[in-house]
C-alpha cells in the first residue's frame, strides 16, 4: 500500500464510537494511511456509526448518499474510493447497507475492526465484504498502540474501552444485539495501555464500555472489579484523574462506592443514567431496578463523597407513559438536583421487545414531554453551574481558548473553564476562581494551589 494514501474516519455517537475510530487510525497508520480530515481528499473513508439515537440507520444512508457523489467524483479523476461502514449500524444492518447503498465495499462491525486491513485487501481485489459475525479471537490483542505523537495529538485527556456489551437487555435497547454480551479486558492490558497513554502525556482517562462498572476482567487471584482496577491506575505516576462512564444502577457495588470517598484521583462526578422515575416504566423497561434503588445509590455515594454531582439518561414517551408516569420523572430531576443530563423521546428499535408494544404514546405528547423535561433540567444545571461561581476549583487546562492568552480546561465536573493563562500550562492542574459562568462554561482566575478537595454543597431542591 502506499504511503500516500489518506483515510478519514467521520464517528457517531458515544464514546467508545470515538476510542473505536482513534485505534482504527492507529491500525491504518501502519497499513501506510495518513489521517485527513477532509473526505474529498481520501482513499478510504469509513462512517463508524451508532445505533442509540432515534433515525440512526436513516442518517447513515442518507450520509451514504453524499460518500456515493464523492466516489464517482474521484472515479472522474481517475482515483479508487473505498467507502466503508463499520460499528453498531452495520452490524444491525449488514447486508441490506449494501443493498440500499451500492456504493458501500465494505461493512463490519464493532468487533471486527481489527480485521479492517485483510478486509480492505479483499475490496481491493474487487469483492464486496460484509464481517458482522462475532469473532473468536479478542480484537484488542490485534490492534497496535497509537504513536506518542498520535497520543500528543489527541490532547491531555483520553479515552480507554475496559468492557464491552452487555447482560442488562432492557427493553428499549439495541446494545446486547449489536455489541454482544458482557466482556472485559484483562486487568494487565488496560494498565500497560494506560502507562503509555500517560507516558505520551495525557493527564486525564476515562474508562468506558456500554457498562462499564459490571467490569469484570481477569488478572491476579481471579476477577478484578472496576473499583480494583481503578486503585491499580491511580497508581501510575503523572495520571492526575480518572473517570469512568457509563454505569448502570444496579453495578455500583459497595467497593466501587468506597473508591469515591478513597481516590483523590478519582472525580467527584458521574454519569448515572436512570432513564424514567416511575417504577412502573422501569419495570416495563426491564432496567431491574426501582426508583428507591436509584436514590438509595446516589444517596450512598453522597454519604462517600459528599461534593459528588450527578448527570443521567432519560426517554420520555416510552410506550405506556402516562403523565402520572412522567411526572414521576419530573419529580426525580428535583429530588436527586442533577447537574446535567441527555434527554431523548423514545423511538423505536427494530428487533426490541418495546417496539413490538401497541401503545404506542402519541409523537406530538412526546415532544411535549420533552419539552418540558428539558427545562426543567437546564433549571437545575443552572442552578448547580450558579452555585460554582464563587468557588475554587482544580482545573486540568487542556488547550488554548479563543481569545489570545486564554486557556479552556475542565473542571472534576467537566464543565469547560477559560482562563486567562500561559500555554506552558496545557496538561497542568491548577487552582482556579471561578468568577462568572455563560451558558454551560466558567470563568475565572488562577489562584495559589490549594492542597485537599474543594467541596460543591449538596445540590439544594428549588423552588418552583
Amino acid at each position: 500500500m502506499s504511503a500516500t494514501r489518506k483515510l478519514h474516519i467521520k464517528s457517531y455517537g458515544c464514546q467508545m464510537n470515538v476510542y473505536d475510530s482513534q485505534r482504527m487510525t492507529d491500525m491504518m497508520a501502519q497499513a501506510g494511511f495518513a489521517e485527513t480530515s477532509s473526505p474529498e481528499d481520501a482513499d478510504l473513508i469509513v462512517l463508524n456509526t451508532c445505533h442509540i439515537r432515534e433515525k440512526a440507520a436513516e442518517k447513515v444512508y442518507s450520509e451514504l448518499g453524499r460518500m456515493r457523489k464523492l466516489k464517482e467524483s474521484a472515479a472522474e479523476g481517475g482515483r479508487k474510493l473505498v467507502v466503508a461502514v463499520a460499528g453498531c449500524v452495520a452490524q444491525a444492518e449488514g447486508e441490506e447497507i449494501i443493498r440500499r447503498a451500492p456504493s458501500v465495499d465494505l461493512v463490519l462491525g464493532p468487533q471486527n475492526y481489527h480485521r479492517l486491513p485483510g478486509l480492505l485487501a479483499r475490496v481491493e481485489r474487487g469483492q464486496k465484504v460484509v464481517d458482522t459475525e462475532f469473532p473468536v479471537e479478542d480484537k484488542f490483542d490485534h490492534l497496535a498502540p497509537a504513536s506518542r505523537e498520535a497520543t500528543r495529538a489527541r490532547g491531555v485527556s483520553a479515552f480507554v474501552t475496559v468492557q464491552e456489551g452487555c447482560d442488562k437487555f432492557c427493553t428499549f435497547c439495541v446494545v446486547p444485539y449489536t455489541r454482544g454480551s458482557e466482556v472485559s479486558r484483562p486487568p494487565t492490558k488496560i494498565v500497560g495501555e494506560v502507562e503509555r497513554l500517560v507516558d505520551a502525556g495525557v493527564r486525564e482517562v476515562t474508562l468506558i464500555g456500554q457498562n462499564v462498572n459490571a467490569y469484570h476482567g481477569e488478572g491476579d487471584g481471579g476477577p478484578w472489579s472496576l473499583a480494583r482496577l481503578l486503585h491499580r491506575l491511580a497508581e501510575i505516576p503523572g495520571l492526575a484523574r480518572l473517570r469512568y462512564a457509563t454505569s448502570h444502577p444496579r453495578d455500583m457495588s459497595a467497593d466501587l462506592i468506597a473508591a469515591h470517598r478513597d481516590l483523590a484521583a478519582l472525580m467527584p462526578q458521574l454519569h448515572l443514567p436512570v432513564q424514567s422515575g416511575s417504577d412502573r416504566i422501569l419495570a416495563v423497561m426491564n432496567r431491574r431496578h426501582t426508583r428507591a434503588d436509584y436514590l438509595d445509590v446516589i444517596a450512598r455515594l453522597r454519604d462517600a463523597r459528599p461534593d459528588m454531582a450527578f448527570t443521567s439518561d432519560f426517554i420520555v414517551g416510552y410506550p405506556g407513559e402516562t403523565e402520572e408516569d412522567f411526572r414521576a420523572t419530573l419529580s426525580i430531576i428535583t429530588e436527586v438536583g442533577y447537574a446535567g443530563a441527555f434527554s431523548f423521546k423514545y423511538s423505536p428499535r427494530p428487533g426490541t421487545p418495546a417496539a413490538e408494544r401497541d401503545d404506542q404514546v402519541d409523537e406530538a405528547v412526546k415532544v411535549e414531554r420533552l419539552a418540558r423535561l428539558q427545562a426543567e433540567i437546564d433549571r437545575h444545571q443552572d442552578a448547580f453551574n450558579a452555585r460554582c461561581v464563587g468557588r475554587t476549583f482544580e482545573v486540568l487546562f487542556e488547550k488554548p481558548g479563543r481569545l489570545p492568552g486564554q486557556l479552556v480546561g475542565r473542571s472534576p465536573y467537566l464543565q469547560p473553564v477559560h482562563v486567562m493563562a500561559p500555554p506552558s500550562l496545557i496538561g497542568e492542574v491548577a487552582a482556579v476562581a471561578v468568577n462568572a459562568m455563560a451558558a454551560n462554561s466558567l470563568f475565572g482566575t488562577r489562584e495559589r494551589p490549594a492542597p485537599g478537595r474543594i467541596a460543591v454543597p449538596e445540590p439544594a431542591t428549588l423552588e418552583t
